[in-house]
């Protein structure tokens, strides 16, 4: 048999074999146009960024190595233009305190995630007075007056903050600071809206 011959067989066979079958049906393929690539990317980033925030914390406030002040020191701060007579009243303790926060036996780090929440709570509520108690830390002779150091530290780092000082005995002493919080968008326009019928 020649090596032809055997090839015209398997075709013939092949053929026969072959006989009442349909080829497949192919599905044509979905292009994918870049534009969709892209915004499915960004999808997947946003839900990668969504989950992300749960985990980031926002809080700013550092908790690295801060200058120490003594547990009996009286300290006062205020931002450039806080009025003196506005400071004169928060130090004397002539505002009526809306809030109280206490820290009494905090770590440092629950210290300032507490902190950071509780500002920006009053902040939504229009609270601006507010008394803080980190306490003195006088009994901590390792490291006396840690967390009131860590503290005034962190108040001058909020922006809502416009001043603080130390409070008068009655209200706690050096162990307590009396703070001014940011006058909200709500209570400035409040404000401009009385003085314009004052002046009508």
């Amino acid at each position: 048999m020649s090596h032809c011959n055997q090839n015209s067989n398997d075709d013939d066979l092949f053929f026969q074999e072959m006989q009442g079958v349909k080829p497949l049906q192919t599905k044509a393929k979905v292009q994918l146009a870049k534009a969709d690539l892209n915004k499915a990317n960004a999808a997947a980033r946003q839900l990668a960024a969504e989950k992300q925030v749960v985990v980031e914390d926002k809080n700013h406030l550092q908790t690295s190595e801060v200058k120490r002040i003594g547990p009996h020191d009286i300290l006062g701060y205020k931002r450039p233009g806080i009025q003196d007579g506005v400071f004169r009243k928060l130090r004397l303790g002539k505002y009526e305190i809306e809030a109280r926060l206490d820290l009494h036996r905090r770590t440092v780090e629950q210290a300032r995630a507490e902190l950071f929440r509780f500002v920006h709570d009053c902040m939504d509520h229009d609270i601006r007075c507010i008394l803080i108690l980190p306490g003195k830390g006088d009994r901590n002779i390792e490291d006396p007056g840690i967390l009131k150091s860590y503290l005034v530290h962190w108040l001058e780092d909020l922006e809502d903050v416009q001043a603080f000082h130390t409070a008068q005995k009655h209200h706690g002493g050096s162990g307590a600071f009396y703070v001014l919080l940011r006058k909200s968008e709500r209570k400035k326009q409040e404000a401009r809206e009385r003085y314009s019928k004052g002046r009508l």
